[in-house]
């Protein structure tokens, strides 16, 4: 059984696959504690493998994706599970902060690591495969700590992936959102191997 927050049909907000329909599966639990995380991930029904499959595929229509996201989805996600949602038809792609293990035999289509190491204690990456690198770009108090966080971006910059993109930190206030956004922006005009995520499910007021 898999403790399993909600279920529904949208577009990827983030990242690479930005705009592209997609049937989200919301694992509850995680095993960090963002300062940022906006994200009510804790309450659940439990579900197996074919029922979750099941549920996708009557609420996706002819959505060829789904995408295990949390919390964080590897604390559950097994074999058994991407094997089910394989053999209904579904391409998987699972959100990881990367502290967790992959399945050992079923491949994921594709990963997008966003690591957190940088901001909360025990969060070291541990796998070694990642289709993207999703970063979350927070706020810098000072010269030092822009200089610190140009080394922890760049030292992400360097695993290989098909897309680095840096995603402003949404700090909850409009005026400072405006700030760092502007501030994201100028970073990766000059370092030009990183491209723009924004959060546009929440601009496009969606799921």
């Amino acid at each position: 059984m898999y403790r399993v927050n909600e279920i529904f049909y949208s577009l990827q907000g983030e990242g690479m696959w930005t705009g592209t329909p997609m049937v989200f599966v919301r694992l509850s639990g995680c095993n960090l504690k963002c300062p940022f995380c906006d994200t009510e991930h804790r309450a659940f029904t439990e579900m197996t493998a074919e029922e979750i499959a099941e549920k996708a595929l009557r609420i996706g229509k002819d959505c060829e994706i789904i995408c295990l996201t949390g919390g964080e989805p590897l604390l559950q996600t097994d074999d058994h599970l991407v094997e089910v949602l394989h053999q209904a038809g579904f391409s998987v792609h699972v959100e990881t902060n990367g502290t967790q293990e992959l399945p050992e035999f079923e491949i994921i289509d594709w990963i997008t690591l966003s690591p957190k190491e940088d901001f909360v204690t025990h969060a070291k990456v541990i796998i070694e495969a990642q289709s993207e690198v999703k970063l979350v770009f927070r706020e810098a108090a000072g010269e030092a700590d822009r200089n610190l966080r140009e080394a922890q971006i760049e030292r992400w910059a360097k695993l290989s992936a098909e897309d680095h993109s840096l995603q402003p930190c949404d700090t909850g206030d409009p005026a400072r959102n405006a700030e760092l956004l502007a501030e994201t922006i100028d970073y990766i005009l000059r370092h030009p191997w990183w491209r723009l995520s924004l959060q546009t499910h929440k601009l496009l007021n969606i799921r």
